[in-house]
């Protein structure tokens, strides 16, 4: 059944459907998760934060990240694929909306709600990458998977626009009820989207998978002939993911380069506001531009993941990314012809690091057999964003946690702030160049035979050296 799949050429309007699902749920997702970036710059000197403070509030969802994408993700396999994505978009949208009801000053409240925000922004994205590659054939998997990323950008994009023109109308709070609306994908999630066949398949609903696949082929379902014998049903535990090692190692530390630039995104307004002095909402219009050029990156990069590969193409975005980051943080203080080199360079880093995610992403929820993949891309996809944690850490750390949030502050951590978040970038490129597998062109099925010939030999050869 599936091998019509794989033999298909051009993908149906019900594909951009599931497409469009995915997309639209981690655009509105991560508009939630980067509006705090926008309302901490508003209330940081009000409530007289510290850099400590400041931290706990960005940080909070990091803490959350690994486990939501693990339950999640868990979820994924075990219940299915739609029921986890309608669960994670509902999860996120409360989570932010709640934001709204924050007592004056309450730091520690916005840490809680933000908490559960991180919890449900993993766990989606988490789902949506798995149930968009178990819709589309090998060879159009990686940009098509892709494509999913290259809106998340937009979710800060919206964050912008509506810091720069509404939050003086609204003011913060009405900022954070706007993060309700993504509850609204779950009619569309429930009108559109069905399970993933694979996962059908799997528990032994063939009939439904037939339908679910004559869906998103757009054909009768009486054309695809049903499998000669019933399919065994596969009862896994998400722990057999520590079977697969290499796929853990390579997942986790790609999926660690998001700590710079989720950091950076994160503080984004209020450094702009202390280094360019400028206010918060003209700190928002500058952010529009950098996220239009995150946006941009991510076309680029999802076609050249699969026209140079996963490995080569995500070598070369983590080291132009590291690169233009250490340089912001370099050139902080200098200005050409009226222009900022540092806004200058975290626009080019925008480019290249976001568009690295485009490569990473999916590439986390190939390196799995099929049984295992939510759990295997909720779990590595989870230990990446602890980079939510250690990224604003690191800086606030750096930057001294005990300060008040003052420009002096700011500008003594930016050169090593940038290259901790560089470093990280690094060690991204390490693990696609050492340690990760190839998987452009290659099914689902091809990639799990590799994994577990390779899990196979490892045994033989750990029995033979201890006969």
């Amino acid at each position: 059944m599936l091998e019509l799949l794989e033999r298909q050429k051009k993908l149906t309007v019900n594909q951009w459907k599931i497409a469009g699902a995915a997309t639209l749920g981690d655009m509105l997702d991560f508009f939630d998760f980067f509006l705090i970036g926008f309302v901490l710059a508003f209330v940081v000197k009000q409530w007289h934060l510290t850099y400590g403070q400041s931290g706990a509030i960005l940080l909070a969802s990091g803490v959350s990240a690994p486990f939501g994408s693990l339950l999640y993700g868990w979820m994924a396999d075990k219940v299915g694929r739609r029921t986890a994505l309608i669960t994670a978009v509902l999860n996120v949208s409360l989570a932010t909306g709640a934001m709204a009801l924050t007592p004056e000053g309450g730091w520690i409240y916005l840490v809680v709600c933000r908490f559960f925000v991180g919890f449900a922004v993993t766990g989606l994205y988490s789902v949506d990458i798995t149930l968009m590659q178990e819709f589309s054939p090998a060879h159009k998997r990686g940009w098509f998977t892709g494509i999913t990323t290259t809106m998340l950008p937009a979710g800060q994009l919206l964050a912008a626009l509506l810091g720069a023109f509404a939050a003086p109308y609204i003011g913060w709070r009405g900022m954070v009820a706007v993060g309700v609306l993504p509850a609204l994908l779950c009619l569309y999630i429930r009108a559109f989207v069905p399970e993933s066949p694979h996962w059908l398949l799997r528990r032994g609903r063939v009939e439904e998978a037939r339908r679910s696949l004559a869906w998103a082929l757009q054909m009768d379902p009486a054309r695809i002939a049903l499998p000669a014998s019933a399919p065994v049903v596969e009862q896994t535990r998400w722990v057999e993911i520590f079977k697969y090692p290499r796929s853990i190692i390579a997942g986790c530390l790609t999926g660690l380069t998001q700590t710079g630039g989720v950091a950076l995104a994160l503080w984004l307004v209020t450094l702009l506001v202390m280094v360019l002095k400028v206010t918060p909402p003209e700190a928002s219009k500058l952010v529009i531009w950098i996220s239009l050029m995150a946006i941009v990156g991510r076309f680029f990069a999802s076609w050249i993941s699969d026209a140079w590969g996963r490995r080569v193409s995500g070598i070369f975005s983590c080291l132009t990314a590291a690169f233009f980051m250490s340089l912001a943080g370099y050139l902080h203080n200098i200005f050409v012809g009226g222009v900022s080199l540092f806004y200058l360079m975290i626009v080019i880093q925008s480019f290249f690091g976001s568009g690295n995610y485009s490569i990473v992403g999916p590439y986390m929820g190939e390196m799995w057999p099929a049984r295992l993949r939510g759990s295997g891309m909720g779990f590595v996809y989870g230990v990446g964003n602890l980079g939510k944690f250690i990224g604003p850490a690191g800086l606030a750390l750096i930057a001294g946690s005990t300060d008040l949030v003052s420009p002096k502050a700011t500008l003594d951590a930016l050169i090593p702030g940038f290259n901790y978040f560089a470093v990280w970038y690094i060690l991204g490129a390490l693990a696609f160049w050492l340690i990760g597998m190839e998987t452009r062109g290659r099914t689902i099925d091809e990639i799990e035979a590799e994994l577990d010939a390779t899990r196979a030999a490892a045994s033989t050869a750990g029995r033979a050296v201890g006969d």
